[in-house]
């Protein structure tokens, strides 16, 4: 963004200006449009190389377990070959073995290089008589919002001063979250968050820009791609032995979860099902396609001429708490899936609207009697905590995605910073800025999304034991420190200690 310096040392110090439009010329949450690259990273182009490959090795890692999952359980003959199709679990266990997604060794030795000098370059950002840099950082970051939440204008600008000289969007994970939380502190002070939630847009990438930016994000945080293999092993089960099918997906996106699946489905022993598809938009879907619905629509009718399986698409263009059970469409005779991916805690609750939309869209899913449905959701609690328990949260929160995102993408990478600027910071912006109706990122614990599904009917739907050993052999192939737990039949997704994202199924 040209509001930046190019200079690699060059902190970010300005939090001014933020209650109106012209606040995109001055904020982090811009887009940069030139960045010197470290000589420690590899360029751009091969970075993308790499990426690809993984993203290829992946697709045919989900699309081969969705094939596994509804393939009968026992062994048996094939008619075109003379040996014996083998049954699940030593399936599993071969094609795992086979997978890698690791880079090669220019990228890790690059990495290795870089992440030992970039240590001795930032320097003493702090006295070394005090604590370790990073705990002082939060620290800081605390008293500014303690500052706030008890309306200490003077404390606050004071603090705010002080804490602009230890952030930003090039340093290390917690220098460029902070740089982001101290937006949304500035935005909560001049009430202002609302504003910037939406203002952001002045200075969006075109769609097809934007679009890049949520795919990178998926690619490089691999606890996204593997709660939607999660719900997709769960749906094919269901689907196993099912002629027709529905699948209702509230936040469709791009409809790109469904690839696999409908791939599965067309080489399903005994013929595909015939597929529909309901999918559910709002306006950031819209943008970030560049067009309507119509664009899934033709998606899918591609993939199903390419594959040969039956698939009708239905469009409900509305926000999900507003969907009726008369815009479903559902019919008898077909299995019903119902999808929650990332979108179910913007649907407001009891505490923002007397009429509980959350609850009552999860009362009005059960009335439909699906066979299964699925949960992914991030591992937060910020719905109705109050103001500082909710920024410490926040901060613990995106301290271990964007530790995590180090693991890809170097420090000054340009896909790097366009990726926190347009896929998180916002979100964090209307975490720590808003309040009521106004603040829709309301993210819940599993716990808590385990109640309100027990209160609308549902019963737990336990996910695959091999979905989750595939899952785990994957994960070694990004970093040891990617965890993963199964709880109840449901999966927790995290780093190190953290727990990002949990996926759950339901019927």
């Amino acid at each position: 963004m040209a509001a930046l310096s190019n200079s690699q040392d060059q902190q970010y110090s300005s939090t001014e200006n933020l209650s109106g439009i012209s606040a995109c010329h001055n904020s982090p949450l811009e887009i940069e449009s030139s960045s010197q690259r470290s000589p420690l990273s590899l360029p751009d182009s091969q970075t993308t190389t790499v990426r690809s490959n993984a993203i290829s090795n992946m697709r045919n890692a989900l699309q081969e377990l969705e094939t596994v999952l509804m393939a009968p359980d026992t062994d048996e003959a094939t008619t075109s070959k003379p040996s014996i199709v083998l049954n699940k679990q030593q399936r599993l266990r071969d094609w795992v073995s086979q997978i890698s997604v690791e880079e090669p060794q220019q990228t890790k030795a690059s990495r290795g290089s870089h992440s030992e000098k970039r240590q001795k370059a930032l320097g003493d950002v702090f006295n070394s008589q005090g604590p370790p840099k990073r705990d002082n950082v939060k620290h800081l970051l605390i008293e500014c919002a303690k500052a706030v939440a008890e309306d200490r204008t003077s404390d606050f600008e004071r603090l705010l001063q002080e804490a602009r000289g230890y952030v930003s969007i090039r340093g290390d994970p917690v220098q460029r979250l902070g740089a982001y939380m101290l937006e949304g502190l500035v935005a909560r002070q001049e009430s202002s968050g609302t504003n910037i939630y939406r203002a952001l847009r002045c200075k969006e990438p075109e769609s097809n820009e934007l679009l890049s930016y949520m795919h990178i994000l998926y690619d490089v945080c691999p606890y996204f791609k593997f709660g939607y293999m999660a719900a997709n092993g769960a749906i094919a089960e269901a689907f196993r032995k099912e002629d027709r099918v529905h699948i209702i997906d509230f936040q469709i996106a791009q409809g790109t979860q469904w690839v696999t699946l409908i791939q599965a489905l067309a080489a399903r022993p005994g013929g595909p099902p015939h597929v529909r598809i309901t999918g559910i938009d709002d306006p950031l879907s819209n943008y970030a396609r560049g067009e309507g619905l119509q664009a899934v629509g033709r998606k899918l009718a591609s993939l199903s001429e390419h594959f040969k399986i039956p698939v009708e698409f239905n469009p409900v263009p509305v926000f999900a708490s507003n969907v009726t059970r008369e815009m479903l469409d559902v019919r008898p005779g077909e299995a019903l899936a119902v999808n929650f991916t990332l979108h179910l805690h913007h649907t407001p609750d009891e505490s923002v609207d007397v009429n509980n939309p959350r609850d009552g869209l999860l009362r009005m899913v059960k009335s439909l009697s699906p066979k299964v449905t699925t949960l992914v959701e991030q591992e937060s609690n910020t719905n109705t905590t109050p103001f500082l328990t909710r920024f410490v949260e926040t901060m613990d929160y995106y301290s271990a995605m964007f530790e995590s995102i180090d693991v890809t993408l170097a420090r000054d990478s340009k896909d790097r910073i366009s990726v926190e600027q347009h896929c998180l910071a916002r979100d964090i912006v209307n975490v720590v800025a808003c309040e009521g109706k106004e603040r829709v990122e309301r993210h819940e614990l599993l716990g808590k999304w385990r109640s309100r599904l027990g209160m609308a009917g549902f019963t737990a739907y336990p996910l695959s034991k091999y979905v989750n050993s595939v899952i785990r052999s994957l994960l070694r192939c990004y970093s040891e420190n990617y965890t993963l737990v199964e709880k109840d039949g449901a999966m927790l997704l995290g780093w190190k200690d953290r727990n990002l994202i949990s996926a759950s199924a339901w019927h």
